[in-house]
């Protein structure tokens, strides 16, 4: 356990996901000192070279992994070999560095600190946090999002009672979060099904790029609840493509709307479901401030109100962590 003082660091905390690797170097506050954003996602690592030819053995996950944490924060611990370092994200999975248990929803989020998986290296170890995982109905995951949960109920504090965090992002997750314990969760797909059907159908060879375009968006937005999006979002996504060939929208105007229509297909979904319960938690959203604003204007359409957001739930949730598992402890009174 290490004790920083508000302008030395305490921790190295990592957000280590499938395309990228954030490192973030604390002090004893929980605040960022210095950050770092790499591309050495799980499903991208570094490959060890020896006179610029790949070296032998490089095909060793172990011997990549390790390179990309070198990458990320060596310099931080040769200065200070003392630090300790936590992880969350797909780290932890099976195609991760060592995979971590999944904890099972719902559960009060004060378990995920008695449950973090220890990476012995040569140097310090690494300690990654526990995803969840919800076995009723159909089963469903996290990784690192639970570590986003966890952020933004310290930052909320007494405030955090009944909720439902949105996460926008590849694939968004909607969690409700009841006196500090997730009771239940939901994924849609909306991030990754989006970058599919531009990158890869026929939607995508008519759209072309341009500036933003909020009406587009929002009449994406109206179709998802309109009587013809009761046919679903596998009928209403081809009107990217008719109402191009009717002239009725440009080229440059095709992404923002298939945004809005799919955008829109999930919280008319999330809107009925919430219908269905008879019941209207406080709605916060964390992420990327753009795509918050698209949600945003999402839920403000679908009659759900305003959500708050949450800003570095992410750090705020591994700095939380790792106090309450002892491998820090903070010298001062931390700021919000």
């Amino acid at each position: 356990m290490t004790t920083g003082k508000p302008d030395t660091a305490a921790l190295i905390a990592l957000d280590w996901g499938t395309s990228s690797l954030r490192a973030y170097r604390m002090d004893g506050r929980g605040q960022t000192l210095d950050a770092r954003h790499l591309p050495w996602g799980i499903m991208n690592l570094p490959q060890p070279l020896q006179d610029g030819a790949l070296a032998a053995g490089a095909a060793d996950q172990d011997a990549r992994f390790e390179l990309a944490f070198q990458h990320a924060c060596g310099d931080w611990l040769r200065a200070e070999p003392s630090l300790p370092v936590i992880a969350c994200g797909m780290v932890g999975s099976a195609q991760g560095w060592r995979e971590a248990a999944y904890l099972d929803v719902p559960v009060d989020l004060g378990q995920l600190a008695g449950q973090l998986t220890r990476v012995a290296r040569d140097g310090t170890p690494m300690h990654i946090v526990p995803g969840l995982i919800q076995r009723h109905g159909l089963p469903n995951v996290m990784r690192g999002e639970e570590t986003q949960v966890a952020g933004v109920l310290d930052t909320l504090g007494a405030d955090a009672d009944d909720l439902l965090i949105g996460l926008p992002g590849t694939h968004s997750k909607w969690v409700a979060v009841r006196r500090g314990r997730v009771t239940h969760f939901d994924t849609f797909m909306t991030g990754e099904v989006y970058a599919a059907l531009r990158g890869h159908t026929i939607l995508g060879r008519t759209m072309s790029d341009g500036a933003s375009d909020p009406e587009a968006y929002a009449r994406g937005l109206r179709v998802a609840g309109a009587p013809a999006g009761r046919a679903g979002v596998l009928s209403t996504i081809f009107s990217a493509r008719t109402l191009g060939l009717t002239g009725a929208l440009t080229p440059a105007a095709s992404p923002d709307y298939l945004s809005g229509l799919l955008i829109g297909h999930e919280i008319a979904a999330l809107a009925e479901m919430l219908r269905q319960q008879g019941a209207m938690p406080r709605l916060v959203l964390c992420g990327d401030d753009a795509l918050c604003e698209r949600y945003r204007l999402a839920l403000d359409h679908y009659g759900l109100g305003t959500p708050a957001q949450a800003r570095h739930a992410t750090e705020r949730g591994l700095w939380h962590l790792a106090l309450a598992a002892g491998l820090v402890r903070a010298s001062v009174t931390e700021t919000p």
